[in-house]
């Protein structure tokens, strides 16, 4: 059996019912309260994509002792991820986010975080005892966004994590998922991304990212990039048009599945994710994998919200 282990954070994520035209009447609205995260998400799609006794999927991060906290464990548990080496930090709280919609439909988001639990997942005491428990791993995933939750120090802790990991046969997947909001300067970001990338088998990428954090000209030449860097497997998502899947000197692009009316495009990526290494750690070939991947972003952007109904 498969053990996978997906790192970083989920949040506590407030949706406001009141639209812009109420706002500006001075009608709020009620909040809808759920939960979101980028590795969270890819860890739900990849569970439910593997087959069944396949693999297991562990989500790590760190939480609080809170009752938001315990919810949020429940709903994990719910979806069969492994939460066993979710952290719980007495007097801690998990971040929070709300999501705004514009006249256009446009989602902004406005963040609560910079004393989020998942920010010491990785302090000087746990990070051994982290080490310990992932030791002997198939994979282990995480992002950009990972990395930007994490002090210096603690990144500097993860990085040798991944090394001993990748040196005792663990693969290792990153995706850049680049926030600006969390990097002091675009030169931080990009050294951190670098660092990653040179510990990792598969890397999958939005091509946007890479223009906005390497001013990549085209998805080949971000390919081309990280496998100067060492990375083996790249498939580089590029929104609506084709991936780009770049492997032993080979390139191919697979489309995806044409949705006339997409509802909320948040996940898109996340669960591409999930359906693409539950394919390929399932012994299928990067096309084969990418299609699986494409057909549930498809069906992930015609529902509203994260995670849809399984």
């Amino acid at each position: 059996m498969l053990r996978i282990a997906s790192l970083g954070e989920c949040m506590i994520e407030l949706s406001e019912s009141a639209g812009p035209n109420d706002r500006a009447a001075g009608g709020y609205g009620a909040m809808q309260r759920t939960f979101g995260g980028d590795s969270l998400n890819t860890a739900v799609y990849l569970a439910r994509s593997l087959p069944k006794g396949a693999g297991e999927v562990h989500y790590v991060t760190a939480l609080g002792d809170d009752p938001f906290s315990a919810e949020m464990l429940a709903a994990w548990q719910a979806e069969k991820l492994k939460t066993d080496l979710v952290a719980r930090l007495p007097g801690k709280l998990p971040g929070l986010y709300i999501i705004r919609t514009d006249a256009a439909g446009e989602r902004t988001f406005h963040y609560w975080r910079s004393a989020a639990a998942a920010r010491d997942l990785l302090q000087a005491e746990a990070a051994p005892r982290l080490a310990a428990a992932l030791a002997g791993f198939d994979l282990i995933y995480l992002s950009g966004i990972t990395l930007g939750i994490l002090d210096a120090d603690s990144r500097e802790r993860l990085y040798g994590l991944l090394a001993r990991l990748r040196q005792g046969g663990s693969r290792i997947a990153f995706d850049t998922n680049y926030r600006p909001r969390l990097w002091q300067d675009r030169a931080e970001a990009q050294e951190a991304v670098r660092r990653t990338l040179s510990l990792a088998d598969l890397a999958l990428p939005t091509h946007e990212d890479e223009v906005a954090l390497f001013d990549d000209a085209s998805p080949e030449a971000t390919a081309e990039r990280l496998h100067g860097l060492g990375v083996r497997e790249v498939i580089v998502k590029c929104g609506g048009t084709p991936c780009l899947i770049s492997l032993e000197g080979k390139q191919s692009r697979v489309a995806g599945e044409t949705v006339a009316h997409p509802v909320d495009t948040t996940a898109a990526g996340d669960s591409f994710n999930g359906g693409y290494l539950a394919t390929r750690l399932n012994g299928a070939d990067p096309e084969e994998s990418a299609r699986a991947g494409h057909r549930l972003a498809a069906r992930v952007i015609q529902t509203k919200g994260a995670i849809i109904p399984a």
